[in-house]
Order: C-alpha cells, then structure tokens, then sequence
C-alpha cells in the first residue's frame, strides 16, 4: 500500500487495527480471547435477537411494498440506461456472490441438527416425522425470502442513489433519501469502515464453513484427517486464490466462474433428485413448503424469549446476523451490476429467483438428508458425531453412484463457491478503502492500481487468520460468534436504510420517478461481447 494518498484512512485504518488486535489476543491467549468474544456474542444475543426478528421480517415486507408500487416501473440509472449484463449472466453473478459456500455445507448438517434437537418449547419429538417436517420448513426459512430480502434493499436503495442521483461509491450515498448529504465525508467514511467490519467478520465466518467443507472432503476422499492444520492449509489456499485472481487478472472472468458455478449447482440439483429419493423430495418438499408458508410470521418471529429456549438465538438469529454482515458491503457490488435494469427485474434477479432456487436445493439437499438418516438407523446423526458437520455431505454422496467422482466434483465446486463470493466482495472492499474507487461512478477494473491489490492481499490475509482461528480452535461455535459480531453494526445500518428506501416509497419524487419511468432501452452494447469483457466492465 504504497500509495498512502489512495487510502481512504478512517475506511481502512479503524476495522483493519480493529481485527490485528482480536489476532493478536488470539495469538497471546486463546482462551481469553473465546472467552470475550463469547460473552460479548451472549450480550448481542441476550439484547438483539428480537432486533434481528423484527427487523429482517421488515426488509421482507418493504421487498413486497417494492414489487406493488409505482418504483418497480424506475429504471435503474435512469429511462435511458443501458444494462451492462444479460439477465442469465447477471442472475449467475448475483447467486454466486451471494449464496457462496454456505449452502453446501448447511443444507444436509442442518436438517441433523432440528431433527435431533429441536427447539424445546416446541415439544417436538427428536427424529420424528413431526421434527423431520420442521427441519425442512426451516432451511426454508434460513436461506430463501428472507435472507435475500436483507440483500435486495440495501443493493436496490444504492443502486438508486449511485445511478439515479449520481451519488458517491459509499453505503452514505444509499441514506440520501433520508439523511440527505449529512452523511458524507467523515462520517460516511466512518459508516463504510463499520459496514467493512461487519463484511471481514462474515466473510471469515463464511469462509469457515468452506474450510469445514473441503476438510471433510478430503478425508472422505483421500483419509485426511480434519483437523486445524488441514484448515489452516486449506484456508492459505482459498485465500491464495482469489488474492491472485486479482493480481492475474482472473477476476475479469467472474462472468464466466459464475456461469460455469451456477451450471454445476443446476446439475448437482439434477443429479441428487434424480438418484436420491424422487418421490420423497417432491412429497416431503411440498408438505414442508407448506408449513413454511402458513408459519412464516410465527417462525420469522420466534426468539424463544418467553419459554428460556435458546434454539433461535443459535439458528435463526444466527443466520439473519451472517446474511446481514455480508449485506451492506455486497450491496455495493449488487447495486453497481443492476444498472440499466427496471427495480422490478432488480427484485426478480435478486429475490425471487435465488430464493426460489435456494428452496428447490434445501427440498432436494435438506430432504435426501432427512429421508437417509430416518431410513438408516440415523446414518448421517452418526456421522454428525462421529467427524463433524463437514462429513455429513460427504456421507449422503457416498450412498448414491459415482460417489468417487462426485465427491471429488463437490470439493471442486465448494472451492470455486467461496472464491467467486470472495473475489467481488474484496473488489468492493478495496473500492471502499480507496480515494478513487469511492468517488467514480464507473470504476473500471482494468485501472485498479498496486495499492488495492496489497489491499486485497491485506484483507484477505486478515479473513484467512481469523477463519482459521475461529474454525480450527473454536470450532463450529467459533463460528457463530463471529457471525453475530459482524451482524449487529450491519443490522443498524440496514435498518437506516431500509428507511431510506421506504421514504422513497412515501415520496415518488425523491428520484424523479415521473422521468425515469421505464421505457425500451438501446440495444445492449454487451450484446455479443465475451463474459470476461462484460465481467470487466460490470467491476
């Protein structure tokens, strides 16, 4: 970072000697440091969960007033703006940024964990048909409408601002509507470098569970052992990857990681419902999307705080806490790949169609899991036990054909999940950190300098440390913590702007909506130009 005059230093400086301080009281004392990251975890938790309830059950609501309302009919920077994507490439782009390695780690570890362990103020009875059925509904609710509703405001809201507005590359821009010009300068400086913390804190959270992953791939196929030196390795290697994707200019080709990344989900999807239990996933699947739907306040709403269970704290407030550390960072790169699009077919890419996909995998992934264990004296709850969540993928391919290869095609494809989600986020952190990333409307890819590449190498080395301690000494529950320090700044930057977003809603002519109306755009330039050009110009 020789380029001192190009760091944004309130951006970088605070989150950035923020994390050296929790390493090295990681380094000096581990259990000291656990010890108050996990008190702190607990006073999140004790003082928030309804916060995280409440507030992520809104983002959905505002997401549903959008798709009603005459903004759906804005076109995103403008009548006469011209997309930069196809809508297929877009779609790939956005679902591998956004879905990254979690939901193949989670959608058959899961389901073990409600069918076993379900929460107690339920009164369900463990590995019944009863608990199988809220497992299922469950991963409903963790990773479709509600999750992608906490991306799509926050994405919607500055794209709006950005394009529409002409404001800065900064999540400040995105309180326009409500705060006006109040927050730029410092102080919005200060609120990109607490968005930038919440986004290191989830992306090694994330990046924990894909260590996990490939850890136990590579001792189910090759006897590996999963311990914290095979994670450590694995996570210099991830790390590695996507830092020198950027150095060697791989990341023009996001376009094409992407597409290739969501055809192997596609297939897997194929694969797994045409071997595993056909008729029980479409079953099983239905009945449980039911019981999502009907229950859907109920289950949004549910904190365990009346009855003391404290099931909700650890899933459901934990995975709103994951989502939303992601969310207002990767807002910016979501906003910045919509332009030329109406805010209807914003809502379409970047709600509707991943949710809706999220819920096909879980009724496929969740149900094979599910149905395996039930009719198999508990196969996979044992593995569960026995080597961790990480093997439990692992476990269900092992009883359908080609385990070998597509055992082999699953670590690849966990592999290439988290670097296509790492590399547009550390695109958007080193944008934020910089004078100029922060201040162009267009910023070119092609024009990033010496000193966001050793900023993407600093970021990344720091993700890489933190997953590793978290992961390797603390575990699954390591984890957790770290999501939920993440999660609570991001949740009260959100909430700011989704205000922002519903007093545009309120208030049609905070954006000129009467000449910004959507009409047929221009050809796309984009038309017939290869992925890694479009994938360029869209970074």
């Amino acid at each position: 970072m020789s380029d001192n005059n190009n760091i944004r230093p309130l951006v970088f400086w605070p989150p950035f000697l923020l994390l050296l301080i929790a390493v090295a009281m990681s380094l000096y004392d581990l259990d000291g440091f656990l010890k108050t990251t996990s008190a702190i975890n607990d006073w999140i938790l004790d003082r928030f969960a309804w916060l995280f309830s409440f507030g992520t059950l809104s983002m959905v609501a505002v997401c549903v007033w959008v798709c009603f309302s005459p903004l759906a009919r804005v076109r995103i920077g403008g009548a006469e703006a011209r997309p930069m994507l196809s809508k297929w490439r877009w779609f790939s782009i956005t679902l591998c940024t956004t879905v990254a390695i979690g939901i193949l780690f989670w959608a058959t570890a899961e389901p073990m964990y409600h069918l076993y362990s379900p929460p107690e103020s339920l009164h369900l009875t463990p590995n019944s048909p009863e608990a199988a059925k809220f497992a299922l509904s469950t991963l409903y609710l963790h990773w479709s409408f509600t999750p992608y509703a906490i991306y799509a405001v926050p994405a919607l809201m500055f794209a709006l601002a950005h394009y529409n507005l002409g404001k800065p590359f900064s999540l400040a821009s995105a309180f326009t509507p409500l705060l006006g010009d109040r927050l730029q300068g410092k102080k919005g400086q200060l609120l990109d470098a607490l968005a930038l913390f919440a986004l290191v804190a989830g992306m090694a959270a994330s990046l924990g569970t894909g260590v996990m992953t490939l850890s136990g791939g590579l001792n189910s196929l090759l006897g590996i052992p999963s311990n914290s030196l095979t994670q450590g390795l694995i996570t210099l290697a991830i790390v590695c990857t996507f830092i020198l994707s950027a150095a060697s200019g791989l990341q023009k080709g996001i376009a094409v990681l992407s597409n290739l990344n969501t055809k192997l989900f596609f297939a897997a999807c194929l694969f797994l419902f045409l071997f595993g239990p056909t008729t029980y996933i479409l079953g099983f699947g239905m009945e449980s999307l039911g019981e999502y739907v009907t229950q859907f306040f109920q289950k949004s709403l549910f904190t365990g705080a009346i009855s003391g269970d404290s099931w909700p704290r650890w899933w459901t407030i934990f995975y709103w806490a994951n989502w939303l550390a992601w969310a207002p960072v990767t807002a910016l790169f979501l906003g910045k790949i919509a332009r030329g699009y109406t805010v209807r077919e914003f809502m379409v890419v970047n709600l509707i169609l991943p949710a809706s996909f999220a819920i096909v995998w879980m009724a496929i992934f969740g149900g094979t899991a599910l149905h395996m264990d039930m009719h198999n004296n508990g196969l996979l709850h044992n593995a569960l036990e026995k080597l961790g969540p990480e093997s439990v993928i692992y476990t269900v391919l092992n009883q359908l054909p080609l385990a070998g290869l597509t055992s082999l095609v699953f670590v690849f494809v966990a592999f290439l999940s988290y670097v296509t989600a790492a590399d547009s986020n550390t695109e958007a952190m080193s944008n934020l950190c910089s004078q100029n990333g922060s201040q162009r409307m267009e910023h070119d890819e092609q024009e990033a300098s010496s000193g966001n590449l050793k900023m993407k190498l600093v970021w990344g080395g720091t993700i890489g440390f933190v997953a590793w301690v978290m992961t390797g000494f603390a575990g699954i529950d390591g984890i957790k913590m770290m999501s939920n320090l993440g999660g609570l700044p991001a949740l009260f930057i959100i909430l700011g702007i989704t205000a922002s977003l519903v007093k545009v809603l309120l208030s049609a002519d905070l954006l000129g909506m009467a000449d910004n109306r959507a009409r047929k755009p221009m050809a796309t330039p984009n038309a017939g130009k290869p992925a890694e050009a479009v994938a360029a110009q869209s970074r």
